[in-house]
């Protein structure tokens, strides 16, 4: 008995020293780089094609229009500071406008600020027109966004309401 009464001591000091031991920490490679150009397109490309009856055009002020040439040249030459900074300014004097918080948000895409791309681009869905090419770009900027950080469940919603922003037009007889 005394050699059984050995055994069972040691095998649970064994199968606690294996439990111990483990092996070189799990390391999760890091997500894919995403290409914030390549995001940036797709986002202006949803809006193209989109036709209206109606297109609505804000009348501006030409202080917002310089703030905006600038923001677009500093864009050209990715200094996204500067257009960043051009486009706020644009923005202190038109808050509201759809449109500017959509293209700041295409600048925040631009430097992968995914979560402020997202809010600016809903802010801008809210505010504006709920069908054309601004719809969609709003709602493609969410699936740019939720695509980088890795949410495929608002990513599916997000790119119906893309296609929802596309209305065939009635037929005529």
């Amino acid at each position: 008995m005394t050699h059984r009464s050995t055994a069972i001591p040691l095998l649970l000091v064994l199968a606690i020293a294996g439990c111990a031991q483990s092996g070189p920490p799990v390391v999760e490679p890091p997500p894919p780089a995403v290409d914030t150009a390549a995001a940036v397109r797709a986002i202006r490309a949803a809006g193209e094609g989109i036709d209206s009856a109606v297109q609505v055009q804000p009348l501006r002020d030409a202080v917002i229009e310089g703030y905006l040439k600038k923001a677009h040249q500093a864009e050209s030459t990715q200094d996204y500071a500067s257009a960043i900074d051009a486009a706020d300014n644009a923005l202190k004097l038109a808050p509201e406008a759809p449109d500017l918080l959509q293209y700041r948000a295409e600048l925040d895409t631009a430097r992968g600020q995914w979560s402020d791309a997202e809010q600016l681009a809903l802010k801008s869905f809210a505010l504006g027109p709920k069908l054309g090419s601004l719809c969609a770009r709003n709602w493609q900027t969410v699936v740019e966004a939720r695509t980088a950080l890795n949410d495929a469940a608002t990513v599916a919603q997000a790119e119906q309401r893309v296609k929802e922003c596309r209305v065939k037009p009635l037929l005529r007889m």
